[in-house]
C-alpha cells in the first residue's frame, strides 16, 4: 500500500534538505536520498532494492556499488564521459556522474558539431541522395545501393562516433542531483555487459543526421534513422530509474517529408532488444516520442529472455511502443499512460503484444480524452497474451482486452503462463496514479 501523501511530502522534504546539505558542502563523497522506509541511502552507490521487478532476480542489479574512489568519476563534458567509461570490455565497478547537461555532438575541445561536419569529406548530401533514390527513378523493390548510400553510411558513421557511449558491466551512471544532469543528442549503449544501472538523467534530442531510405518498409517506405537514449542489447540485470526521454526541443511535427513519407530523425526512447533480460523500468518520464520502448528486435529476437518490468512510470504525449513486447515475459503496472495529444504527437496505441509475448498488466491508470477509443489502448498480432486486472480509464475499472478484441480481428489472448512475483512497490490501486506520479517520476525527482 502506498504511504499516506503526508509522509511521502516529509521524505521529499528530507531528500531536498540532505542533498542540499551534501552539495552546499562539496564533498561530493554521495547524496543521499530516502527509501520507502525514510531511510538514507547513498545515491550513488545504491543497489536495486530486492524483488523490484526482474533485475532483481538472481545476482540482483548492483551496478557500480563496490566501485572504489580511483573508479568513482564526475563528469560534465563529453570527452570527460567517454574518459570516465573507460573500455566496454573493463568489468571494474566504476560509478558514473553526470553533473549538467552533456551534449553528445561536440569534439574533444568541447566544440559544437553539426550534420554538415559528419557530412564533409564523406561525398554525401541530403539532395543527391533524394535524387538517387527517387522511387520515380529507383523503383522500390530494393534498398539504396551505390554512391550515395556508401556516402551516408560514412557519414553516420562519423556521428556514431561522437554521440555512441559505451558502458561497460558493473557500471552506474547517475546524474548529480540539483544540476539538469543529463545527455543531450547522445545514445548510452549497454550492449552485452551484466549489472548497469542508469538514474536521475535527463535524455533529449537524440537524433539521426542520415536517416536511410527504405522502399520496402510497409507499403510506401519509410525512412529509418539509428539511436535510441538508451539502447540494450543482449544486456543483463539493467535497472533504469528515474529518468526522463523526450525529443524537444525538436519535435516531429517539423520533420520533412520526402517521398511521400516522414523524415524521421528519431528512433527508440529505451530499446530493450537482442536477447536482453532482467530489467526494471521504473519512476520514468517518457514524453514528446513516437516508437518509444521496443521489446524484442524481431519475432525471433530470442525464447526465454526478455524479462522486463516497468512500473510508476509517466507516458504522455507517447504515439506507440509504451512498450511494444515480443517474446518475453513482461510485468506492467502502476503506470500512467495519459494520451491526450501533446506537442503534436498523437496516441496510436500504449501497449501491443505479439509474437507470443506474455504480457501481464495491472493496476495502471489512463488518461484518455474526449472521443478517445478505449480499444485502441492496445495492439496486436493474434499471438500474444495480455492477462492483468485493475487497470483504469479515466478512474473506472476497464477490460481493455475485451474493449480491443471486440473492435479487432486480431485478438489478444487473455491468459499467461507465468505470475509476477518480483513485484516490490506494486500499489492494488491505481487512482492516486496521476497525482502521486506527477511529482515522483522522471530526473531530477529522486525521493
Amino acid at each position: 500500500m502506498a504511504a499516506p501523501s503526508h509522509r511521502r511530502s516529509l521524505r521529499k522534504r528530507r531528500l531536498v534538505a540532505v542533498s542540499a546539505a551534501v552539495l552546499a558542502a562539496g564533498t561530493g563523497a554521495g547524496v543521499f536520498v530516502w527509501n520507502a522506509n525514510a531511510t538514507a541511502v547513498d545515491l550513488y552507490h545504491q543497489a536495486l532494492p530486492a524483488k523490484d521487478g526482474w533485475a532483481a532476480s538472481g545476482t540482483g542489479t548492483t551496478g557500480g556499488a563496490k566501485a572504489d574512489s580511483a573508479h568513482t568519476f564526475t563528469v560534465g563534458t563529453r570527452a570527460g564521459l567517454v574518459k570516465a567509461l573507460g573500455s566496454a570490455s573493463d568489468t571494474t565497478p566504476r560509478i558514473v556522474r553526470i553533473k549538467g547537461t552533456i551534449d553528445a555532438n561536440t569534439d574533444d575541445s568541447g566544440k559544437k558539431l553539426t550534420c554538415s561536419d559528419y557530412a564533409a569529406g564523406t561525398g554525401y548530401s541530403l539532395s543527391a541522395y533524394l535524387k538517387a533514390y527517387d522511387p520515380a527513378t529507383y523503383g522500390r523493390s530494393k534498398l539504396p545501393s551505390g554512391t550515395q548510400e556508401n556516402a551516408r553510411a560514412a557519414a553516420q558513421k562519423k556521428q556514431a562516433k561522437q554521440v555512441e557511449f559505451k558502458v561497460p558491466a558493473n557500471t552506474t551512471v547517475v546524474g548529480v542531483p540539483g544540476t539538469n544532469a543529463g545527455i543531450t543528442g547522445g545514445m548510452l549503449q549497454i550492449q552485452n555487459v551484466d549489472n548497469v544501472i542508469v538514474r536521475n538523467l535527463a535524455f533529449s534530442a537524440t537524433e539521426d543526421c542520415f536517416p536511410q531510405w527504405d522502399p520496402t518498409d510497409g507499403s510506401d517506405g519509410n525512412w529509418n534513422s539509428a539511436y535510441d537514449s538508451v539502447t540494450l542489447r543482449g544486456a543483463t540485470h539493467v535497472w533504469a530509474d528515474h529518468n526522463t526521454f523526450t525529443d524537444a526541443p525538436h519535435f516531429d511535427r517539423a520533420n520533412a517529408k520526402y517521398f511521400g513519407r516522414e523524415y524521421q530523425i528519431h528512433d527508440g526512447a529505451l530499446d530493450i532488444t537482442k536477447g536482453s533480460d532482467l530489467v526494471t523500468v521504473e519512476r520514468n518520464r517518457f514524453t514528446d516520442h513516437d516508437k518509444t520502448m521496443l521489446i524484442g528486435s524481431s519475432d525471433t529476437d530470442s525464447t526465454g529472455r526478455l524479462r522486463v518490468s516497468i512500473h510508476h512510470n509517466v507516458w504522455k504525449g507517447i504515439v506507440q511502443r509504451a512498450p511494444l513486447t515480443r517474446l518475453g515475459q513482461v510485468h506492467i503496472y502502476n503506470n500512467w499512460y495519459d494520451t491526450t495529444t501533446v506537442d503534436g504527437y498523437a496516441p496510436l496505441y500504449s501497449i501491443n503484444s505479439r509474437a507470443k509475448a506474455q504480457v501481464v498488466a495491472e493496476a495502471n491508470y489512463w488518461t484518455v480524452p474526449s472521443g478517445g477509443k478505449v480499444a485502441k489502448l492496445l495492439g496486436g498480432d493474434g499471438t500474444g497474451s495480455l492477462a492483468g486486472s485493475g487497470n483504469l480509464v479515466n478512474g473506472t475499472v476497464t477490460d481493455l482486452v475485451a474493449a480491443y478484441n471486440a473492435a479487432s480481428s486480431k485478438k489478444i489472448r487473455t491468459t499467461v503462463d507465468w505470475t509476477p512475483t518480483l513485484t516490490a512497490g506494486l500499489e492494488q490501486s491505481a487512482r492516486n496514479l496521476p497525482t502521486d506520479l506527477a511529482t515522483t517520476t522522471g530526473s531530477g525527482m529522486l525521493r
